[in-house]
């Protein structure tokens, strides 16, 4: 039954009613909360990590080669090599001592199928030794270590000579080691960061602390669900971990932020008379209806990343996916609990509440004033600046990363430059198949045709393998420059577009195709260009469904649809401007590769669309609140963003403070990712939200809202529930 003046319990929202249970029963809000964190824990460490194949990552022309390599048993084996370089103390032939012991160590590997000849680079300054392992590339990254493990033990016998080993499985191993503890210090430096940022914007340890060990829960949590969700979408390994804690941190700290800061605002109006439990239900009706719809915005434009049929995207997507949802979580049940339990330790000093009661929003409301007064200068100010930043993008060049990409940092990446700069064969190379009668005919005329073309490494004659059926051919044709240069992306054309057609021509029934390092780096951009339309429509369409569901209205929705695809073109032509020239390497640590990385601008679209929902969802909500209050929409536009601009620009500094931090990640994949989020959530928040919305907003007026106005549909809703007036006798 239900009294008088009790509002019927269907019209209340679940964020409200699952706030109010929490609130009432803290302690088992946070036992059940923690419980479950343990279970995703335990479960996702009992279940383990699936990790993605390599027939996964098959694209294209290139895949259609691993796959008739692997079908016919001619995937190249693991080969592992050691350099030996003389030095200023190398004694006579100390080199072909060393040589013989590299050897007589390898011979003794289970690990190792065989151990070649030393072959002498032509200036002779330099020898290597290529050691053949069992199994395939996943089984060598286990079984490296015990292959580096000798050739140190050899270093350290002739101190006179540099020995130095790398290959692939070398140079992953190393390279993900060293991301694995940049990502440690990148933990390092953010999270005290945040907390900092956190305390002064609260006053207070606890509310600063609360937000920091919400997030890191959830980052925790989320990776135990990620290794369950692994056996369906695999692990691509990678960047993923590095995704899943910058997401955790951003939009974990963030929600819990909004719901803190509007808990506090509650309470204000009242001098702090009323409990931290009524005030967690009224910040429940509106900051935690506008987390879940963020959560909701940013878990639908990650699953865009879906679309592009990749296992890294996928993987990527799921993960930061599983961290969103988790933090939306957390803050929807036990930070209530902990607000209602620790509420008045949350409370700031003397400092914070001075500054409250002078009110944060003063300055943001006479910066606002000159916008709306001249919306229409703002908005081409606003417009202009968008255009300029973004007008590189139409130059933006993409790469795949690779051996030369990768930090020179890392012992295994600087051996292979240097054996490739000795041995130009060794360096990428295409992988031709050729399946059909007679296979390794055309592959030796293909050969023939690649003699002395500058195109191709001369140094090794090119050598083809017949599968034991004899019906597949494998020709290898090594290319003397790295993998991502002008050079090798010609003879890959030649090869493709001219020299094997030309060797094949006349014999029929013929299939062929080509693969290796420079084929499948030109399939997986191919493969991303001609999936970004798909992803853009679908995030934009996601935006329009998300912001339509949040504020009922078409107009509204449009424009935060235009205002986010601006904050992705900024990002991209940012990232042109920076990683595709010279002029920001000393800065930024890295050394420019002429081109952005493929993966970057689908990522950052995705994960940008998200959060810049996000801000668009907070501030709109509060200038609908105006709105429904009967304030006009000029006026309500002020006031909103005002009103917002504290908890919006504390929310913005953590994010790029999170962002900035992966800046200190020496890989430039990841250096990519920082610096377009970092620049576009700053862009996002002072001229998108502070300049070109409210402007927009303004000229619109009360067409923002079309086809519902707020007013008008509170004042319907307040009339259907208003008790009927007594008969008049």
């Amino acid at each position: 039954m239900r009294t008088a003046g009790q509002q019927p319990r269907g019209r209340v929202p679940v964020t409200v009613r699952t706030a109010q249970w929490c609130a009432m029963h803290p302690w088992k809000a946070i036992s059940g909360w923690v419980l479950l964190l343990a279970l995703c824990i335990g479960a996702g460490a009992a279940a383990g990590t699936n990790k993605g194949s390599f027939a996964d990552f098959w694209i294209g022309e290139a895949g259609r080669a691993e796959a008739m390599a692997s079908d016919s048993g001619l995937t190249p084996p693991p080969v592992e090599q050691v350099l030996i370089e003389r030095t200023p103390r190398t004694m006579g032939d100390e080199p072909a001592a060393a040589a013989g012991e590299i050897r007589r160590r390898m011979d003794g590997l289970p690990a190792v199928a065989s151990v070649g000849d030393p072959v002498a680079a032509r200036d002779g300054a330099a020898l290597r030794i290529a050691v053949t392992l069992h199994g395939d590339r996943e089984t060598a990254k286990k079984d490296v270590d015990a292959l580096l493990a000798q050739t140190a033990a050899v270093q350290r016998a002739h101190p006179g000579l540099r020995i130095e080993q790398t290959g692939s499985a070398s140079v992953s191993v190393a390279v993900n080691d060293k991301q694995g503890r940049d990502l440690q210090r990148t933990e390092m430096i953010s999270l005290p960061v945040t907390f900092l940022i956190l305390f002064v914007v609260f006053g207070a340890v606890l509310a600063a602390g609360i937000p920091v060990l919400l997030a890191v829960f959830a980052f925790a949590g989320s990776v135990g669900l990620y290794g369950l969700a692994s056996w369906v979408f695999p692990d691509a390994g990678g960047a993923a971990l590095s995704v899943i804690f910058m997401m955790g941190m951003a939009v974990g700290v963030d929600y819990s932020l909004f719901y803190l800061k509007r808990a506090r605002e509650e309470r204000e109006p009242s001098g702090g008379t009323i409990s931290y439990t009524r005030a967690v239900e009224l910040a429940a009706a509106t900051s935690g209806r506008a987390v879940v719809d963020s959560g909701l915005a940013v878990a639908l434009s990650l699953a865009a990343l879906y679309l592009v049929g990749d296992v890294i995207f996928s993987s990527i997507a799921t993960g930061a996916i599983l961290v969103t949802l988790v933090a939306v979580g957390g803050s929807l049940t036990v930070l209530p609990a902990l607000l209602a339990k620790l509420g008045h330790r949350m409370d700031g000093g003397r400092l914070s509440r001075r500054r409250r009661a002078d009110g944060e929003g003063r300055l943001w409301a006479r910066l606002l004033r000159p916008v709306v007064r001249r919306p229409l200068v703002a908005l081409i100010a606003g417009l202009v600046a968008t255009v300029a930043l973004a007008a590189p993008a139409l130059s933006m060049k993409l790469g795949t990363e690779g051996k030369e990409t990768f930090p020179d940092s890392v012992p295994a990446v600087a051996a292979y430059d240097r054996l490739v700069t000795a041995f130009p064969s060794e360096g990428p190379a295409h992988l031709v198949l050729v399946r059909g009668e007679d296979p390794a005919a055309p592959l030796r005329v293909l050969a023939e045709a690649t003699r002395g073309d500058a195109l191709f490494a001369q140094d090794r004659a090119p050598a083809v393998r017949t599968a034991g059926d004899g019906r597949t051919a494998l020709l290898t044709l090594p290319v003397p420059y790295s993998a991502n240069s002008p050079e090798a992306g010609r003879s890959l054309e030649k090869v493709r577009g001219q020299l094997l057609p030309a060797a094949v021509e006349g014999v029929p029934g013929l299939e062929w195709a080509v693969s290796g390092e420079i084929a499948a780096g030109a399939d997986y951009a191919a493969h991303q260009r001609e999936r970004l339309p798909w992803v853009v429509a679908f995030v934009a369409l996601a935006t329009l469904a998300i912001m339509y569901a949040a504020f009922r209205s078409v107009v509204m929705a449009a424009l935060g649809m235009l205002l986010n695809l601006a904050a992705v073109l900024v990002a991209w032509g940012v990232l042109t401007l920076v990683f595709q020239g010279t002029w920001a390497e000393g800065p930024l640590g890295f050394e420019s590769l002429g081109f952005v990385g493929s993966r970057t601008p689908l990522l950052v679209l995705a994960i940008l669309v998200g959060l810049s929902t996000d801000y668009q969802i907070f501030v709109v909500s509060r200038i609908r609140e105006a709105v429904e209050r009967g304030v006009p929409t000029r006026q309500a536009v002020v006031d909103g963003i005002a009103g917002s601009a504290s908890v919006v620009t504390s929310a913005a500094v953590i994010m790029v403070s999170v962002f900035a931090s992966f800046l200190f990640i020496d890989r430039v994949e990841m250096k990519q990712i920082a610096v377009g989020l970092t620049v576009a959530v700053l862009f996002d928040a002072i001229v998108l939200r502070a300049i070109i919305l409210p402007s927009a907003l303004t000229l619109l007026g009360e067409r923002a809202w079309w086809p519902r106005h707020p007013a008008a549909t509170v004042a319907v809703r307040r009339a259907r529930v208003a008790p009927p007036k007594p008969a008049e006798v």
